[in-house]
């Protein structure tokens, strides 16, 4: 029986695994997951990543476990791990699922070639996208910059809706060969800051099934709900989805199960175009890897960014003095998620009345978000900072109390993530800065003590906004 090594990446999952189909067929199956990050560059996981990554892979460990085989934990380097795995075990082949971030890109392309040379059979799948990023074009071969169009593409081409099936059992893994004990990569936070996140997530390929069904239920209010930050509209799968413990095939073929056209139907259309911007988003990066640092409107390179670092700490810990603002960082730092409209609110808040850098905001998203997702991350803050592709115009700046008072009507919301505000009704709930002072001390609350007074003022910072965006002119033709 032929030996092959199966490596895991962000593809954590048995059912529509490619890699692990191809490597079945070959015959015996040797599953490994090699940390390391040192290799990764801007990829490399931040802290809440790290925490979702290690209960990925314990529950990882836990399938195979229980179809014969286990999951085998080494260090980095990659190429250096898969070569001595090979000699250990007389694999013939080596096979993975692939990756999309630049420097993954440039790592595992060096890898396949070193270990071909050895003779190695090795291949590489699609587990991630319907359709690989360079395989939708527009009519004159060069990429999409604007999503409408692309998403037709993508539609015209067709969504794959068969996912492979998980296997029945596997091969074991013999106690000879060595394994790490999780624990060792040392992911999970040395100081006791995740419990909101272990009571707020399942990570895992079972987690996200429970969470699909459970969407699934209400998809048809979507369209409707998606945008309220007081209701659980949205899926909340994106953090499955980065760690691939399940795929967009996988959710397509389940909710045609219940829905046979549910690109006719609001609730289900609307959901699967929010996964065609994730894979507009991969093909962005991958056509265009500068994106990682630099705008895509070049145009802004010269973007004159206010240098502030205490209005930075204060928007990253939630003491912006803005409601809405500060609730959804407050959000983000307990569980390690936050609301996609509260991301726009939060983003446009940083880079358009700051004026600070979107790469200070991605970075800390990076180093916070459950579901930090390369891709996604840089198109989302360019998209709002107007410097990427499909981007909101430089003139449009979220008013963060007419956002909170839409998509938060009643300031659930506000006063789950801000309980010194509870006592607050109305505008005053939206705005305590405007709020008289008699009533601000009825609800027990000194500005500047018991919650902070506002680091920018909304009028002045737009206007200051526009001013400096408009000498980029990003929308001149």
């Amino acid at each position: 029986m032929t030996t092959a090594v199966l490596w895991f990446r962000r593809d954590l999952r048995l059912a529509d695994n490619p890699a692990l189909h191809a490597a079945l067929e070959t015959g015996r199956v040797i599953p490994v997951y090699i940390h390391a990050p040192e290799e990764e560059g801007h990829s490399a996981p931040g802290a809440a990543s790290r925490w979702w990554l290690h209960h990925s892979l314990a529950a990882l460990d836990k399938s195979l476990q229980a179809l014969g085989s286990r999951l085998v934990i080494r260090r980095g380097p990659a190429l250096a791990a898969l070569q001595t795995l090979v000699a250990e075990t007389g694999a013939t082949a080596v096979f993975w699922n692939r990756l999309y971030d630049p420097d993954l890109i440039r790592r595992d392309s060096a890898i396949k070639a070193a270990l071909r040379e050895a003779g190695l059979t090795v291949n590489s799948f699609n587990s991630r996208l319907w359709h690989e990023p360079w395989q939708i074009a527009n009519k004159t071969g060069d990429p999409y910059k604007v999503f409408t169009p692309f998403w037709k593409a993508c539609l015209a081409a067709g969504l794959d809706s068969t996912p492979l099936p998980p296997p029945q059992s596997l091969p074991q893994v013999t106690t000879t060969i060595n394994s790490l004990p999780l624990a060792d990569l040392q992911l999970l936070p040395k100081i006791d800051w995740d419990h909101s996140m272990r009571e707020a997530w399942t990570p895992g390929e079972t987690g996200a099934w429970q969470r699909l069904n459970a969407f699934c239920e209400h998809i048809d209010a979507y369209h409707n709900r998606r945008n309220r930050m007081d209701q659980a509209g949205t899926s909340k799968l994106s953090p499955h989805l980065v760690f691939g413990e399940i795929s967009p095939r996988q959710i397509y073929a389940h909710l045609l199960a219940s829905h046979p056209h549910p690109l006719d139907q609001r609730g289900s259309e609307h959901f699967l175009r929010e996964l065609g911007w994730r894979e507009f988003a991969y093909h962005l990066i991958w056509h265009f890897p500068q994106l990682t640092e630099q705008p895509l409107d070049q145009r802004f390179k010269h973007m004159a960014w206010r240098d502030a670092p205490e209005d930075l700490h204060a928007w990253q810990h939630g003491r912006t003095g803005i409601p809405i603002v500060d609730a959804a960082m407050r959000e983000l730092w307990a569980t390690g998620w936050m609301h996609n409209r509260a991301r726009m609110i939060v983003a446009s808040l940083l880079t358009k009345n700051l004026l600070l850098d979107w790469r200070a905001g991605a970075a800390w998203f990076w180093d916070t978000l459950v579901d930090a997702d390369l891709a996604n991350n840089i198109a989302g803050w360019q998209w709002t900072a107007g410097c990427g592709a499909d981007a909101a115009p430089y003139f449009r700046i979220f008013n963060p109390i007419l956002q909170a008072e839409k998509f938060d009507p009643k300031g659930v919301y506000i006063r789950h993530w801000l309980p010194e505000l509870a006592k607050l009704q109305g505008k005053a709930l939206y705005a305590p800065w405007e709020a008289d002072p008699a009533r601000l001390q009825a609800a027990g609350i000194l500005l500047g003590k018991d919650y902070p007074k506002p680091i920018v003022d909304l009028i002045t910072s737009r206007e200051r906004a526009l001013a400096a965006f408009s000498e980029v002119r990003p929308y001149e033709r």
